[in-house]
């Protein structure tokens, strides 16, 4: 028996498939994992066991970064937040929701705006730019920002979020041409929208890694990727060259006399529309019990 560190890419009736280099193994997990409540999930890097007969195991789950409750997803390097610019127009509250439960993660946000060919989607990306977050503007009739984005990708492990009718399946096919026939073969088999379990997995294409993660939309981020009041604020980051900088240390960046975060934004350094997002945020979250985070 041998033990393999490799990548877990897929799990499915209590199966778990573990890509080690370039071959893919069928795992069963140990009895360990269910008891202590802290099962796998794709993006896990694990340890396996590989006898010479028989099922592999998993032994290990190394270290995580992070782990969105749902989907089950960990070690997600890029959230990539896809918006459009008509039908449906962008809600900003949203979107910036989306970036603060990326940030509060260890992910890195990155804003996708759809629909160029349509509408301009310069007023929003100037939104995003001015908050250091990475903003691409994609349409079917241009790939130089498609290109460009799937050099950001290179290399991570990334996941797609949006509402529905923002374009996130006709960016992923822009993308990875692919990709439809690979996730259309799972669908069959898998027998989707006949109300069976939907399958997280992991694919590989042009060195990116990508979450297929069927139904995922802003709705989990927002009911499961609560921030608490004490952490919002540095899951803003235009907000972090003016924290420590206020008149007082208790300082909430709401509405106080001598806070230099509204100093930045009457100057324009940070847009009124992320400003007025933290601050609903934040009245959605100063009454909760920290137990209420969990």
């Amino acid at each position: 028996m041998t033990q393999r560190q490799g990548l877990l890419m897929k799990s499915i009736g209590g199966f778990y498939y573990v890509r080690c280099e370039d071959k893919e193994y069928e795992c069963k997990a140990r009895g360990s994992f269910r008891k202590s409540g802290n099962a796998p999930v794709v993006g896990d890097r694990v340890l396996i066991s590989v006898p010479d007969d028989g099922y592999c195991a998993i032994e290990e789950i190394l270290p995580r970064k992070n782990k969105l409750k749902r989907p089950a997803l960990a070690n997600i390097d890029a959230l990539v937040i896809v918006c459009s610019t008509v039908d449906p127009k962008p809600n900003y509250t949203i979107i910036d929701k989306m970036t603060a439960a990326a940030v509060n993660n260890g992910m890195e946000p990155v804003i996708v705006v759809s629909k160029n060919d349509l509408k301009s989607g310069d007023e929003v990306a100037d939104i995003y730019r001015l908050s250091g977050i990475p903003v691409f503007q994609c349409s079917p009739d241009s790939r130089e920002e498609a290109d460009a984005l799937l050099r950001c990708l290179r290399g991570k492990v990334s996941a797609f979020t949006g509402n529905s009718g923002v374009g996130k399946s006709t960016l992923l096919n822009m993308l990875f041409p692919d990709l439809e026939l690979s996730t259309g073969q799972i669908s069959e088999k898998l027998g989707r929208g006949r109300h069976t379990t939907r399958v997280v997995e992991l694919f590989e294409k042009d060195g990116c890694y990508v979450a297929d993660t069927p139904g995922f939309s802003t709705v989990d981020l927002q009911r499961y990727e609560m921030i608490e009041k004490e952490r919002l604020q540095y899951c803003f980051p235009e907000f972090e060259q003016y924290l420590g900088q206020c008149r007082f240390t208790s300082c909430l960046h709401t509405c106080e006399k001598g806070c230099a975060v509204l100093g930045a934004l009457r100057e324009g350094k940070i847009a009124p529309s992320r400003h007025r997002s933290y601050v609903a945020m934040y009245e959605e979250v100063k009454d909760l019990k920290p137990w209420q985070f969990r």
